[in-house]
């Protein structure tokens, strides 16, 4: 095949960008590639080897300009960063409650181990003392054992026995006392493990509310209930982990709380103060809830803003369990791209695109991500293919013209070459030569007409030009182009 018939054909497959012209070209470069003889097979070219172009024609100014090649590209319009929105594992308020009361008969054991402890300490001290008077000076006689026929041993000796007794019992009470305050640590820790984990629900509470597909929940409004409790959307990056309560220990999470309480009253800062406290009462007031000023685990989702809802799992009365409950996306409108691997230094952050819409329209846009791992497809669709892609995201620059579809097929025209300050004329003014190459007819201020020998670089399909070089042309001169 004559080079002249693989530019028709490479021309041909770019004839839906082009102007009308394009058609007229194609004539032209077949007939040049045909019928003239190539001019520079011998010494320099002039006038006499330039045939009749016999159709209408024009002229074009050469210039130096940057140029770009786009390559289209099937892609998919939707919304961005796809998540889920899950029920945490917590402990049931019923649980708590059991904590809180294991706490309570710890502390009224030890309270009553105590005063046990304070009674025999009290007897100890009482009969060391009257161990003190009866034992001293003549009275000490009487501290032997029991006399003979029977007599009973004297006070000292009596007082001595009540204080080994007493010792006894205080040591006894004192052990007690020590096993009730370990008793009551380990209580009040799992008390203070669950309150940071006090979940909404219990073991059968059912979802009272549930969002519906394509809804999209802002800050301050419920994404789902659970036993009438709402879950608030609140904006924020580090998800909710704990329970928010007072003696809580400061944190990210407290710290997102604020912000989103700030017109409540909320203090700044990652502290839990009694200012937020009174802030949560306040939202709770506002939304009809019971104002206990904390907000157990579940109560509120941090997203990093407004989500629209693409599938919820669970459905109204069906009973709660941790996990999913809802599919969501940013209301951000993306297309993503899977891009043959090969073109990645092609692209980057910033690159302008246009996009064409499924009703044809098109909008420009501007690629935000390129991916850097390469994945293979998985599969080929019948056709063999196995070529390795990348993901590539671009962001609409007026995503209000992208409509509200999702996961629609789109086409992305991306630049995966470009060249700066080039010698550029109109695709439709190369001529290829029978003997091979290129040429473009210039013509001279003095009116004549001759072929000038070019090598072809970059073409730009969107500007409809084509990067030329060659020691016969320069900025300035004119060549002919069919007539538009």
């Amino acid at each position: 095949m004559t080079r002249g018939l693989r530019l028709a054909r490479h021309l041909s497959r770019r004839g839906r960008r082009l102007a009308a012209g394009s058609a007229v070209l194609l004539i032209v470069v077949v007939a040049v590639a045909l019928a003239v003889t190539d001019p520079f097979g011998g010494g320099s070219p002039s006038a006499s080897g330039v045939a009749d172009n016999g159709a209408p024609t024009s002229t074009w100014t050469v210039k130096r300009q940057d140029l770009s090649q786009q390559t289209q590209v099937s892609a998919t319009l939707g919304y961005a960063d796809t998540s889920t929105v899950s029920v945490p594992g917590g402990t049931a308020p019923a649980m708590l409650q059991e904590t809180r009361q294991s706490v309570a008969s710890s502390q009224q054991t030890l309270a009553a181990d105590g005063r046990a402890l304070t009674q025999a300490q009290a007897s100890l001290d009482a009969d060391r003392r009257k161990l003190a008077v009866d034992c001293h000076g003549g009275n000490a006689a009487e501290s032997g054992g029991s006399q003979q026929g029977g007599a009973s041993a004297g006070p000292c000796a009596t007082d001595a026995q009540a204080v080994v007794s007493d010792r006894q019992s205080a040591m006894t009470a004192t052990e007690k006392v020590q096993a009730d305050q370990r008793a009551l640590s380990a209580a009040e820790a799992t008390l203070a493990q669950n309150e940071s984990t006090a979940a909404t629900y219990g073991q059968n509470a059912v979802y009272t509310m549930l969002p519906t597909v394509g809804q999209i929940v802002r800050r301050g409004r419920p994404l789902y209930a659970i036993g009438g409790e709402p879950a608030f959307l609140f904006y924020g990056a580090v998800p909710a982990s704990r329970a928010f309560m007072p003696g809580m220990s400061a944190g990210v999470d407290v710290a997102e709380l604020n912000r989103n309480l700030r017109g409540y009253g909320a203090p700044s800062g990652g502290a839990f103060t009694a200012a937020t406290s009174l802030a949560i009462e306040r939202f709770q007031s506002a939304h009809h809830l019971p104002a206990t000023g904390q907000l157990p685990l579940g109560s509120v989702v941090f997203e990093p803003g407004a989500v629209r809802v693409t599938s919820v799992t669970p459905t109204n009365g069906s009973p709660v369990q941790p996990g999913a409950v809802l599919g969501i996306t940013s209301t951000r409108r993306v297309v993503t791209i899977a891009l043959d691997a090969s073109q990645q230094t092609s692209v980057k952050v910033g690159d302008p695109v246009v996009i064409t819409l499924p009703d044809n329209s098109t909008t420009p846009g501007h690629v935000s991500f390129v991916g850097t791992v390469a994945t293979a497809p998985s599969n080929d669709n019948g056709n063999g293919s196995s070529t390795p892609s990348i993901e590539v995201d671009v962001t609409p620059d007026h995503p209000a013209a992208t409509g509200r579809l999702d996961q629609a097929p789109v086409d992305v025209s991306v630049t995966t070459a470009s060249v700066s300050n080039v010698l550029v004329v109109p695709v439709n003014a190369l001529l290829a030569l029978a003997s091979g190459g290129y040429a473009v007819e210039v013509v001279e201020a003095t009116g004549d007409h001759q072929l000038v020998a070019v090598d072809v670089g970059l073409f730009d399909d969107a500007a409809g030009l084509v990067e030329v070089s060659g020691a016969g042309l320069a900025v300035g001169q004119r060549v002919v182009v069919p007539a538009s």
